[in-house]
């Protein structure tokens, strides 16, 4: 498999074209289908259909792959020819990262039910040890360690807080991955890792269609440090993630829960009070859901934030600094606020580093029809604390019977939710009786006497789509239509 070469390790050109496989694999997406076909040329299994088949055969051939390396002994990086040793790094992060998998999911479990108490992460001595053992200098293993932390609690999430098979569900996985570690982790490891801070999130998408968990996501899978004297991890990812839903408070409150304020700012101020953006540590993000609804003064001042990264308590001319990730989400047009006057032009442009549309319920099962019964099996499964077959099927009868496979599914993943609430309780779910698109009955009565012209279809379809996904975008991806023709129509019919 190799030879000595003036002392130092020759790698084969078999095994070269190897580990450049398990190197790309380290640093591709995993929710994408690259890392699928990656993982199944080195596992040599072209038949596996998921990556939850084919990964395991892959880290075991990675495994068997450094035995035979090894030969008896550890091998460590500096053995090895010095054009082949960033190949080799790659080699050994892949394997020790594997190695540990279990071990941080547990931690990730308890870290979540321990809430801001740190808990001692007890086998991070033997993982940082095997680093060191193959090369790895003490600070480098440690940062290592602390990667291997984040990008678990990254896929953790991901994969577990975002179930679908259907595309758009693929793709959102994708873009969350993207957004934690940029498209390529490589870059991020050496450049980005510390300073993600200045790359903000919008999410879009309607009502109950999973925001707040994609943003959970993102928000809980930032680098944490690890403190090797006291065999913890710097923070706790619990308090990494600061929510915070900007409808439900008038704007003079709305301020100072942002931003705290001074004793005696205001009447009933009787104590200085920290606001979220104080509370938010510098590895942690705050979530600021409903972004739609704020006035031109508290997006000014969410501006600053994040232009300066500093802001000044009610009634306090002191300037704090935020270091922290900023996520917005809202389920109304962007667009539309922006041409109504709305939403300013200068804070889009600071939220949108990133932009990501959550794809309602409907799609997702237009899409893909299996989509509702795996939602309904996961959706059981956490209300429930199990899977149960009898309910998945109880449920999906009623739903049959009661809705039919054309239900829109208004309230998206969270109607979803209550409706098998409802089944559960009484066996029965009328679905949403209030929610109508308004004109849609006169729009089909107009379509069955053939009184629209081609224009007018055009224009009605539109309109009805954009009612109830909120976006010219997404109309334009339905209706395979140049986004600024679906704003004429929608524009015209309105």
């Amino acid at each position: 498999m190799y030879i000595e070469c003036m002392a130092k390790i020759k790698i084969s050109a078999s095994d070269r074209e190897f580990f450049h496989l398990v190197s790309r694999a380290g640093f591709t997406n995993p929710f994408s289908d690259q890392r699928l076909e990656i993982d199944r040329a080195i596992s040599r299994n072209e038949s596996g259909t998921t990556w939850s088949e084919v990964r395991p055969e892959a880290i075991s051939e990675v495994s068997k792959r450094i035995a035979e390396l090894d030969g008896g002994k550890t091998v460590c990086i500096d053995d090895f020819q010095s054009t082949d040793r960033q190949l080799i790094e790659h080699l050994f992060l892949f394997d020790v990262y594997h190695q540990f998998n279990d071990h941080f999911d547990k931690l990730i479990d308890e870290q979540a039910a321990a809430g801001e108490k740190l808990l001692k992460a007890a086998f991070a001595g033997e993982a940082i040890s095997k680093l060191k053992a193959r090369g790895f200098s003490a600070n480098r293993a440690r940062h290592y360690f602390s990667l291997f932390y984040q990008v678990r609690r990254a896929f953790y999430y991901i994969e577990r807080g975002l179930v679908g098979r259907c595309e758009s569900m693929k793709k959102l996985r994708m873009d969350l991955w993207n957004n934690i570690f940029t498209h390529d982790i490589l870059h991020y490891e050496s450049l980005l890792w510390d300073k993600m801070e200045d790359f903000s999130t919008l999410l879009l998408g309607p009502t109950g269609c999973g925001k707040g968990a994609a943003a959970a996501a993102i928000g809980r899978s930032g680098f944490i440090p690890f403190d090797e004297s006291k065999q913890t991890f710097a923070e706790s990812f619990t308090e990494m993630f600061v929510p915070i839903n900007l409808s439900q408070y008038v704007e003079s409150l709305l301020e100072s829960e942002l931003f705290g304020h001074k004793k005696g700012a205001f009447t009933g101020a009787v104590a200085s009070h920290d606001g979220l953006f104080a509370l938010c540590g510098q590895h942690g993000s705050i979530f600021l859901d409903e972004i739609g609804e704020v006035s031109t003064q508290i997006q000014i001042k969410l501006l600053q934030v994040l232009q300066e990264r500093i802001f000044s308590p009610v009634g306090s001319h002191q300037k704090l600094s935020f270091h922290g990730r900023v996520i917005a989400a809202t389920n109304r047009s962007i667009d539309q606020l922006r041409i109504d006057g709305k939403f300013r032009d200068d804070f889009y442009y600071r939220l949108c580093s990133d932009c990501i549309y959550v794809p309602g319920l409907q799609q997702r099962i237009q899409e893909d029809a299996g989509e509702l019964d795996d939602m309904i099996a996961v959706t059981i499964k956490r209300i429930a604390g199990h899977e149960s077959g009898e309910l998945v099927e109880t449920v999906k009868e009623v739903i049959n019977k009661r809705l039919g496979s054309d239900y829109h599914w208004p309230g998206n993943v969270r109607e979803l939710a209550q409706c098998i609430r409802r089944v559960i309780i009484k066996r029965d779910y009328e679905g949403d009786t209030v929610y109508k698109m308004s004109g849609s009955n006169e729009f089909i009565k107009d379509i069955e006497a053939g009184t629209l012209d081609g224009q007018s279809l055009l224009a009605g379809y539109c309109s009805s789509l954009y009612k109830k996904h909120k976006t010219y975008e997404e109309v334009a991806r339905i209706t395979k239509l140049d986004r600024r023709t679906v704003k004429k129509y929608i524009q015209h019919e309105s």
